[in-house]
């Protein structure tokens, strides 16, 4: 990729394939907030070269930035005429070029960031921002690098960062700590409720890789698993101080990483238990979301769960205004001592949905101690729940 850098460079032209032009500002505008103070980055900023052109949108946090080639398998996508940048507001021009009626977009730039638009006989002239305005991405060293497939990468962010916390009390929570050790990845999330902590190999360039505490907002990884293609390609990952970069085909997403220590999580999850369960994942997930029918507003998500004679366990919940739900619930295995315990109901589904196994084994410790929840089918994760109080 070749940056213009040369200041006062105002005109460009370029004519461009409106589906890839299309998906490049949906995906760069994922970065842009409205909050910010900084009028450039209310912006995206559009970059031609001779090899293609380049958008670029950051809330400072995160930052995006898309290739389109100028070929891609033998399909012209772009040709360039002019070279040059301009910064265009993003939340007009998004919905612009979306609605623009024919296959290519022809973009001229002329004096004064004056900037056209045309497609058939439709032509739009925004005003734009002055290009040399637009912080710099920042240039990362490669040295820790890492790879993942797509669809993994996508899996992990799906099966972790639901467990993030939503309250900024405590912001290190907010993130997902990743730490590498001898080529295994660990993700873990908890909002001091839950936690959910999920496994994986990755690729590595060295050997010796290994790093912890890297909390990566919860925010950043949502977004960019919005933009992640389903398909079987590689994603770069290079780990810095304070930034993380995922690297895909023509795409670069960068996002701050939280300062602060992450919680020494491992010691939390206990060894040995006195009950140990095997269900239904189906079965168990549809009972919870019937005992939870009768809770107001989701405002009491408390089911209560006891072990019975046969086996089986009963799970109930009641909301004193609305009434009293009972359901008994198919052991698949059952192990260890009577239990009673009681539980946050949203949090077991949360859990339950992503779980990607049809059955799962619960290991108890107690009514009052935190119990542990994993796949059977595999063990590249598991979680973690406090129980509720009753009395």
């Amino acid at each position: 990729m070749i940056n213009i850098r040369k200041r006062g460079l105002r005109e460009m032209k370029f004519i461009i394939h409106r589906d890839q032009f299309v998906q490049s500002v949906q995906h760069v505008s994922k970065a842009i907030s409205s909050r910010t103070t900084i009028p450039v980055l209310t912006g995206i900023k559009i970059e031609a070269s001779f090899e293609g052109v380049t958008l670029t949108g950051s809330d400072s946090d995160i930052s995006i930035e898309s290739f389109i080639p100028k070929e891609d398998e033998d399909l012209q996508l772009v040709e360039i005429q002019t070279p040059g940048s301009i910064v265009l507001p993003a939340k007009v021009f998004a919905e612009i070029v979306k609605k623009l009626p024919e296959n290519t977009i022809e973009v001229s730039v002329s004096e004064q960031y004056t900037t056209m638009l045309k497609s058939g006989s439709s032509v739009f002239n925004l005003n734009g921002l002055d290009p040399e305005e637009y912080p710099r991405l920042p240039e990362i060293e490669e040295e820790n690098v890492f790879k993942l497939p797509t669809d993994l990468l996508k899996n992990i962010i799906r099966q972790t960062v639901f467990a993030v916390s939503t309250v900024e009390t405590r912001p290190i929570l907010t993130g997902v700590n990743w730490t590498i050790d001898e080529g295994n990845l660990t993700c873990t999330a908890t909002d001091s409720h839950r936690l959910a902590m999920r496994y994986a190999k990755v690729e590595t360039n060295t050997n010796d890789l290994s790093f912890s505490n890297v909390v990566i907002p919860g925010k950043s990884l949502n977004e960019l698993s919005k933009i992640l293609d389903d398909q079987d390609e590689w994603i770069d990952i290079i780990v810095t101080e304070n930034q993380i970069l995922f690297k895909a085909k023509n795409l670069l997403f960068f996002s701050r990483l939280l300062d602060g220590n992450y919680p020494a999580t491992k010691n939390m999850i206990p060894t040995q238990s006195k009950t140990s369960v095997t269900l239904d994942t189906k079965k168990f997930l549809q009972a919870i979301e019937r005992a939870l029918l009768l809770s107001r507003d989701g405002k009491n998500n408390v089911v209560n769960l006891k072990t019975l004679d046969n086996g089986n366990m009963e799970i109930t919940s009641i909301t004193p205004e609305v009434g009293k739900v009972t359901e008994d619930v198919n052991c698949l295995e059952f192990i260890g001592e009577e239990l009673r315990i009681s539980f946050n109901g949203k949090n077991i589904i949360d859990a339950l949905r992503v779980i990607d196994s049809t059955e799962i084994k619960i290991d108890f410790t107690g009514a009052m101690s935190p119990f542990v929840l994993k796949p059977v089918e595999n063990d590249n994760m598991l979680h973690l729940f406090s129980p509720v109080r009753t009395y």
